[in-house]
């Protein structure tokens, strides 16, 4: 029988205190397994016999294949026998890889279909993961993370809200505010970018039905909204037409797509047409000199800039003046950081 997440919490919990030598009373237990499922579910309270049987189950359970050496001295303080030992290092068993093979065939099934073609990516880094682990051989992928980045643990509540329709209590802490805010919201979608997650859905106490968009990593704390309040339907918010003409999740109602061109020289035109800026990028013209004009159809936002910026002068901003005003003005700024650094 599968193990559901709040058991799997509490393992991961109690292989935590135990984990370099450390000593844990059971009281201390079971403190550490409450403190954790009230800060990934906001409730929680786990009693004596449940960590018992955690405990037991973490020894001897061969669906979980941990058989973890914990025992008890001065028939008080809980251990493990094997400094070096953790649930984290064991192998998966032949029943999970074969699970997981199956889901990754599934999913190069899936990735086949018209609509489906993001799948591809995920079903390869799957595929890797799952060899890696059965041959025991070096991964041949690597993938970027952030083992600091904040708010990873708001994803599945905010998930299960969303999949469930509940509206759910946050405590947000804006950049521009002094003080955090608590408030009722109703979640839309979750959406990653560049490393780092954003939730957008509907505030119940704004006058106007606006989108908000909330960074994870500013959010203070999650819980259940009261029983009274009801979920605000979706009812406008289209995602897939919303993200189409942006560059990362900034965005304001009033917005209008613009057509931006501008200039690469020759030795940067390789990468720009291998990393298009958005989906819209398209080549206009290839001049003289080996430089080419390219163009996209966006909506001006900080994170067009930002990208536009990272290339420094690699990029020229031909038109709308607006956005080369912009740029000029930035990188014009930047310059006068450096005004007293002695150049070559």
């Amino acid at each position: 029988m599968p193990i559901n997440r709040n058991t799997l919490l509490r393992y991961k919990t109690i292989d935590r205190m135990l984990r370099n030598g450390r000593r844990a009373t059971l009281e201390e237990l079971i403190y550490a397994c409450n403190d954790a499922l009230y800060e990934h579910n906001g409730y929680g309270e786990v009693s004596k016999r449940t960590v018992q049987h955690d405990i037991e189950e973490m020894r001897y359970s061969r669906e979980l294949g941990y058989y973890a050496p914990i025992k008890v001295v001065d028939r008080k303080y809980y251990h493990y026998t094997d400094y070096d030992y953790s649930i984290t290092d064991v192998p998966l068993s032949d029943t999970d890889m074969r699970q997981l093979t199956e889901a990754v065939e599934l999913l190069k099934q899936m990735s086949s279909f018209q609509g489906f073609d993001d799948v591809e990516d995920v079903v390869n880094r799957l595929e890797d993961h799952v060899a890696s682990m059965r041959y025991h051989v070096e991964p041949v992928i690597l993938l970027e993370g952030n083992e600091r980045l904040r708010g990873l643990k708001h994803i599945t509540p905010l998930h299960d809200a969303i999949i469930d329709k509940k509206p759910v209590t946050i405590v947000y802490k804006s950049f521009q505010w002094k003080e955090p805010q608590r408030f009722l919201f109703s979640p839309y979608i979750l959406k990653e970018f560049r490393n780092r997650w954003f939730v957008f859905g509907r505030r119940h106490d704004s006058p106007e039905p606006i989108l908000l968009n909330l960074a994870l990593d500013r959010i203070e704390d999650i819980a259940d909204a009261p029983k009274k309040e009801r979920y605000i339907k979706n009812k406008s918010f289209h995602p897939q037409q919303y993200f189409n003409d942006i560059i990362g999740v900034t965005r304001m109602a009033e917005d209008k797509v613009e057509h931006i061109v501008f200039k690469v020289p020759a030795k940067e035109v390789p990468y720009v047409t291998t990393k298009p800026l958005h989906q819209s990028q398209r080549e206009i013209n290839r001049l003289e000199d080996g430089s080419t004009l390219f163009s996209i159809d966006v909506i001006l936002n900080f994170e067009l800039e930002r990208d536009i910026l990272g290339y420094g002068e690699n990029i020229t901003i031909i038109s709308p003046e607006t956005l080369a005003n912009k740029i000029h003005k930035r990188l014009k700024n930047a310059l006068s950081k450096y005004e007293n650094v002695e150049g070559d």
